[in-house]
């Protein structure tokens, strides 16, 4: 899996503008917590589908991005958390037990 890093809030807006081409994923993960950790290691377990870019954001870290996703793809914040951003809208987010590859792959078919 070739994450990309979430660091900077500026990286929404390309994100955004990246979505119109490109689907676009977001992985909320929290180092702190169990579950966390187990959609994180069933995701790396599959394979991607390559018509998607895959960013990772460690919302420990970056709490304020994570708050910036939240209002700018209006979802309501959870951990862990996928979010698929296509046209530059949040079209599908899921959490916890619910995160799975085979379905990041049917939104951004």
């Amino acid at each position: 899996m070739n994450w990309i890093p979430l660091t900077e809030i500026a990286q929404l807006d390309q994100i955004s503008k990246t979505s119109f081409d490109t689907p676009q994923v977001i992985f909320k993960h929290s180092t702190r917590c169990s579950i966390s950790s187990m959609a994180l290691n069933r995701l790396e377990r599959e394979t991607p589908p390559s018509n998607a870019d895959f960013h990772f954001l460690d919302l420990i870290k970056n709490r304020n991005i994570s708050n910036a996703i939240a209002e700018k793809f209006s979802v309501y914040h959870e951990s862990p958390q996928i979010l698929v951003i296509k046209n530059g809208e949040c079209i599908y987010d899921e959490s916890h037990q619910g995160i799975s590859m085979m379905e990041i792959a049917e939104q951004v078919a």
